[in-house]
C-alpha cells in the first residue's frame, strides 16, 4: 500500500516528549520540535493492525514471548544484512541505552576507562559516568562535513586498557554508514588490546543512499566472541514508547550475567502490545520502511538544497544513514548557549545541542528530519529569517 508522510498528525493529546517536555527542555513550548528522534509519522498498518487485535481481547495479564518474536528478529536480520544469529544468545531489554547501562554495570568497574567516539549520542556519557566509570574519547575527523575514525588516536586510547569500547554503528549524530575496512580496523585493534565491543547499532535499517550496514559481529568469528550487540526497531518503525529491544552475546556466560541484572529487577517480560508490534514489524513491516527511506532521503536533500541557496552560512551533513542532520553553524560566530538561544528565540526551532554530543564541541546542532515536508518548509524560513536578522 502507499503510505502518506506528508500528513500532518496532531499529537497534542499524544503525550509525546517532543511537544510535552518543551516547556522543559527549551524554556518555552513555542517551538518547533525537531530534537528527540521519534518520527512524526504513522506506523505501518500491520503494526497497527496487530496492537488493535491484541487491544479488542480486553485482557492484559502477564505476557509470554514465543519462539516466533526472536525467530522473526533473526529472519529479519538473515534477510537484510546476511547475519546469522543465534537466537539462544538473545536477551530481551526494554530499550537500548538500558541495555548499554547494565552492560558497563556489570563488565566494568568503578574508575574503569570507556571509550567512545564523539561527537556521539550523549547518553553515552550518561551510562558511563553515572556507574562512577570514566569516559575516554576518540574524537572523529571531519573534513568537508564527512566524517572518519583516527585510527592513531583510537589506538593510543586503546593502550589506555578501557574495559570497554562503545561503538556508534550506524553512527548518530554524523549518520556514517561504517565500511566494511573501517570495521575490520577497529575490530583489529580491540582484539589486540583484549577490549571488549559494545556495538549499538539501533540506526542499522535506517540506511540512506543505498549504503550497507554491516554487523560489527558478523565482521569474524573472533570479532564475534568480542562483541554485544545491542539494537531495536523501535527506532525503525517508530515504536519507542513501546520500549523493546534485543542484546546479542558472544556466549552464554556473558547472557547470564546480563539476564541476572534483568531478573533482580523482574524486568524480563515484554508488555502485551510491545511483543505483537515488534513482531508485526520485522515480518511486515519491509514495505513501509522502503517508502519512508524513499521520503528521509527527500527532507535530506530539501534540507541541503534550502541551506546551500538561501543560508549558506549553515552547513548540513548527508547522512548516509539515520533521519537526523548534523548542522555546522560556525560561520554564525555564536558560542554554544548563544546559538542555542538563537535557534529557540530567534529561528523558533527545537534542536538537539550540538556540545551535548561532544563536551569540548562548538558551534553545531542536530536536526531531525522525520516530519511532513511542510513543517521543515516552516522550520527552514524561520531559520533563514533568523539568520538575516543576524546580518542586518
Amino acid at each position: 500500500m502507499k503510505y502518506n508522510f506528508d500528513k500532518i498528525v496532531d499529537r497534542s493529546n499524544n503525550f509525546a516528549a517532543k511537544y510535552d517536555e518543551r516547556e522543559k527542555k527549551f524554556g518555552t513550548s513555542n517551538v518547533i520540535p525537531l530534537w528527540i528522534a521519534d518520527m512524526e509519522f504513522q506506523v505501518a498498518s500491520p503494526i497497527n493492525d496487530a496492537i488493535l487485535k491484541r487491544a479488542e481481547q480486553g485482557i492484559y495479564g502477564y505476557t509470554s514471548r514465543p519462539a516466533s518474536y526472536y525467530e522473526a528478529f533473526c529472519d529479519w536480520e538473515k534477510t537484510r544484512n546476511n547475519w546469522i544469529v543465534n537466537k539462544n544468545l538473545i536477551s530481551f531489554s526494554p530499550g537500548v541505552v538500558p541495555s548499554l547501562s547494565v552492560i558497563v554495570r556489570e563488565f566494568s568497574n568503578s574508575e574503569d576507562k570507556i571509550l567512545i567516539q564523539t561527537p556521539v549520542y550523549p547518553e553515552f556519557y550518561e551510562v558511563i559516568e553515572s556507574w562512577g566509570r570514566v569516559v575516554i574519547e576518540n574524537q572523529l575527523l571531519e573534513q568537508d562535513g564527512v566524517y572518519s575514525i583516527d585510527f592513531k588516536d583510537f589506538e593510543e586510547k586503546l593502550k589506555q586498557k578501557p574495559k570497554l569500547f562503545i561503538l556508534c554503528s550506524p553512527h548518530n549524530p554524523v549518520g556514517r554508514v561504517w565500511h566494511r575496512d573501517e570495521l575490520e580496523q577497529i575490530t583489529k585493534l580491540c582484539l589486540r588490546y583484549n577490549v571488549m565491543i559494545i556495538s549499538d547499532e539501533i540506526h542499522s535499517d535506517l540506511i540512506l543512499w543505498n549504503n550497507k550496514h554491516i554487523p560489527t559481529a558478523s565482521i569474524s568469528k573472533d570479532v564475534s566472541s568480542k562483541t554485544i550487540t545491542c539494537t531495536s526497531c523501535t527506532k525503525t518503525f517508530n515504536l519507542a514508547g513501546l520500549q523493546a529491544s534485543v542484546v546479542i552475546f558472544p556466549n552464554a556466560e556473558i547472557k547470564e550475567t546480563f539476564d541476572v541484572f534483568w531478573r533482580g529487577m523482574d524486568i524480563h517480560r515484554n508488555n502485551c502490545f510491545s511483543l505483537v508490534a515488534i513482531e508485526a514489524a520485522y515480518r511486515h513491516g519491509g514495505e513501509w520502511l522502503e517508502q519512508l527511506i524513499t521520503y528521509i532521503e527527500g527532507n535530506i536533500d530539501f534540507i541541503g538544497d534550502f541551506c546551500k541557496t538561501k543560508i549558506p552560512k549553515i552547513k548540513p551533513s548527508r547522512p548516509e544513514s539515520t533521519y537526523l542532520v548534523w548542522l555546522d553553524c560556525r560561520e554564525l560566530g555564536l558560542e554554544n548557549d548563544e546559538l542555542q538561544k538563537f535557534m529557540v528565540n530567534k529561528a523558533g526551532l527545537g534542536l538537539n545541542a550540538g556540545n551535548d554530543f561532544c563536551r569540548s564541541l562548538s558551534g553545531y546542532m542536530r536536526l531531525n528530519v522525520a516530519c511532513p515536508r511542510s513543517t521543515l518548509e516552516k522550520a527552514m524560513l524561520q531559520l533563514e529569517k533568523a539568520v538575516n536578522s543576524l546580518e542586518n
